[in-house]
């Protein structure tokens, strides 16, 4: 009996969140710190090179540069300028993530002169021919989310957090989001994307991550695989800088015409 008192009044000083987590807690706790160690890189420039690949796997190669600002208190910007083959030359790809309210996106056609607003109900179509959506185009931000740890796991070496996102804004093409965190650096190594009828529809990995300014990881590798379609589309980031005075005043609708 003296036993079972002291051990209760020793759980009774210890936090709630370590007597009684819940599986919805655990999951928020994961993403916060994922997104703490991802936070105050300021802007970024990179090279990639998107490669395509149909169900017969005919490959088709894009040369694109990106362009990243951190936004403090919302979602970050991205300006994306496709520059090979010519007949996507002068293409460009401004988003505006955001923390709450819709993310605001604009495809620049050079063929049309003209800048095309995507509209947030369309977020979930492809981006260029690719298996990337617009919606995965933008920045991760904690309040989009719901989040549930499900279980630990391994990924190759990695053992992982495995962690249910749930997407609570409007218009988005999934149900759900299942995501493979590493414990040690808590980068995603793998994320799977299921559609409005909680089937499986595409998978993401991550791989040969790269530390930069001693502190923030990036994969050189990106893989998503369309299970519905066959197709797929690689990723291979290169050149990556940081803190190299990105100027805000790149990321706006009427610079997309000027770019080059």
């Amino acid at each position: 009996m003296r036993k079972a008192l002291a051990i209760l009044s020793l759980v009774s000083l210890l936090p709630l969140s370590v007597v009684a987590e819940t599986a919805e807690e655990k999951g928020l706790a994961i993403a916060q710190e994922s997104d703490r160690r991802n936070t105050g890189w300021r802007d970024s420039k990179a090279s990639m090179e998107m490669i395509l690949r149909n169900q017969a796997g005919r490959e088709s190669r894009r040369k694109i540069r990106i362009q990243s600002l951190e936004v403090e208190g919302d979602g970050d910007k991205g300006l994306t300028i496709f520059d090979e083959p010519k007949d996507v030359q002068g293409t460009a790809f401004l988003s505006f993530s955001h923390s709450i309210k819709p993310d605001e996106q604009w495809l620049y056609l050079p063929a049309l002169k003209r800048v095309k607003r995507i509209s947030s109900s369309n977020k979930s179509g492809p981006f260029m021919g690719s298996e990337f959506s617009y919606e995965d185009l933008s920045s991760f931000e904690l309040e989009k989310y719901k989040f549930k740890y499900l279980r630990d796991d391994k990924v190759g070496e990695h053992d992982v957090f495995v962690l249910e996102s749930t997407p609570q804004y409007k218009h988005s093409g999934y149900k759900r989001l299942v995501t493979y965190i590493d414990k040690a650096e808590y980068r995603s190594v793998k994320i799977e994307f299921y559609d409005r009828r909680n089937e499986l529809m595409k998978t993401l990995v991550s791989s040969e991550y790269q530390k930069f300014l001693d502190k923030y990881w990036r994969p050189l590798n990106m893989e998503m695989t369309n299970h519905q379609t066959g197709k797929s589309t690689t990723l291979k980031w290169s050149d990556y800088e940081f803190q190299t005075g990105v100027k805000e005043s790149n990321f706006s609708k009427s610079a997309l015409k000027r770019l080059r």
